[in-house]
């Protein structure tokens, strides 16, 4: 016979306080359901299995922890009284299954809050990417006990496969996932026991990738190139801003404005993470921003490529920025291929021309503070992709006697 307990568990969360938890037991065995609620130990009655009085909430709690555990109680009668036999395994599912969340109800809260916080590039990004799932179960309905290890790894194998896309690409699909499933848990709509993720289940590692950038020589090509078209000329002008200021992206290029720049000083604040930036600007930016000087851009923008665009409008910024930076790049390929340049050109490959010519000229510690990330440990994997001296002397000892 399966037995119902509330239960305080031993895991605390950030803020030091512990979940109540319902615990169903049967065969010596025990699976538990998450309640959401967290409390001090102070104010746990071991032996009532209920919330103290001296807590603040205790009635309200302890009103919810009986209808927790008489829902439990429930589905564990219905479970006994079939002839099939069910472990308790099973009968928590079931009980989470009937919650009426599933984990597409939980992904289009994911695209809300996205959108809300005005990430509509990763919006538009991440909603192909779930329509992409849906595709692969042939459905829209995905209850989270149904979402296992099994199912992950026949979605993986699917994109791999039939869908023909990169591992690195792969990995972007289970994290987001991931981050659902994680959400889901937050917000005590499943039970992490149900978590198919992490060591022993489905496991996310993040394929190492090669970071190409522009040398020295390829750079002096495109600035002094005099045989482009406008539209190629303008577009290798961007890509060279963004270079000559440690590889801004893209994003923050298009919507530079000359109130930006104070006392030959830019100033702006990074469209990915907030961030406040403070460069010089160089010689050979002041060169290339002289010729702009003379245009009128609507919204006093540097360059004029958002210049019809309600620039608080969030979502339609977003929109217009891909449009622009798809056909830079288009643009730029053109131009790299009349200079002679056979890498894979784009707009953020100036980032790793930086990042390829910075190389060991500059402390890791300075090379963090141009890039803005939150930990030196990025911008060492970062630029691991360019720093190959050592590894190349060392090669060189070997083979060369």
């Amino acid at each position: 016979m399966a037995t119902v307990r509330a239960v305080l568990r031993k895991k605390k969360n950030k803020a030091g306080r512990y979940p109540i938890a319902i615990r169903i037991t049967k065969d010596r065995k025990s699976s538990f359901l998450n309640t959401g609620q967290y409390i001090d130990e102070k104010f746990w009655d071991e032996k009532n299995r209920n919330v103290r009085k001296s807590h603040p909430n205790s009635k309200v709690l302890n009103n919810f922890i009986v209808s927790k555990v008489a829902e439990a109680n429930d589905k564990v009668l219905k479970s006994e009284m079939k002839p099939e036999y069910e472990s308790v395994a099973e009968i928590r599912n079931k009980i989470v299954e009937n919650k009426g969340f599933d984990f597409f109800v939980v992904a289009n809260m994911h695209l809300k809050n996205l959108k809300n916080r005005n990430k509509h590039h990763q919006y538009d990004t991440e909603f192909g990417r779930l329509k992409k799932f849906k595709e692969f179960l042939g459905k829209d309905v995905l209850p989270f006990n149904k979402l296992n290890v099994v199912l992950l790894k026949k979605f993986e194998t699917y994109l791999i496969h039939s869908k023909k896309l990169s591992p690195r690409t792969v990995v972007n699909y289970l994290i987001l996932i991931r981050t659902i499933y994680n959400l889901a848990i937050a917000e005590s709509i499943t039970d992490r026991g149900l978590y198919p993720f992490g060591k022993g289940k489905m496991t996310i590692r993040i394929p190492e990738s090669q970071k190409i950038g522009l040398n020295i020589e390829e750079i002096q090509k495109l600035e002094v190139v005099n045989n482009l078209s406008e539209a190629q000329q303008n577009a290798v002008n961007v890509w060279l801003i963004s270079f000559y200021f440690a590889g801004i992206r893209v994003a923050d290029v298009l919507k530079l404005k000359w109130s930006d720049i104070v006392d030959n000083r830019l100033l702006y604040r990074m469209d990915k993470n907030s961030k406040l930036v403070s460069l010089k600007v160089p010689n050979k930016a002041k060169v290339l921003l002289d010729i702009y000087r003379k245009l009128e851009t609507p919204n006093n923008l540097i360059f004029p490529y958002l210049g019809s665009t309600n620039l608080r409008d969030y979502e339609e910024v977003s929109v217009r920025i891909q449009s622009v930076t798809r056909n830079l790049n288009r643009l730029l390929k053109r131009a790299s291929i009349q200079v002679g340049i056979k890498k894979n050109m784009s707009m953020h490959i100036a980032r790793h021309s930086f990042g390829n010519i910075s190389g060991e000229k500059i402390p890791i510690q300075m090379l963090q503070k141009l890039y803005r990330h939150s930990s030196i440990t990025t911008t060492v994997n970062y630029q691991a992709n360019f720093m190959h001296k050592d590894a190349d002397d060392a090669l060189d000892n070997v083979i060369n006697f």
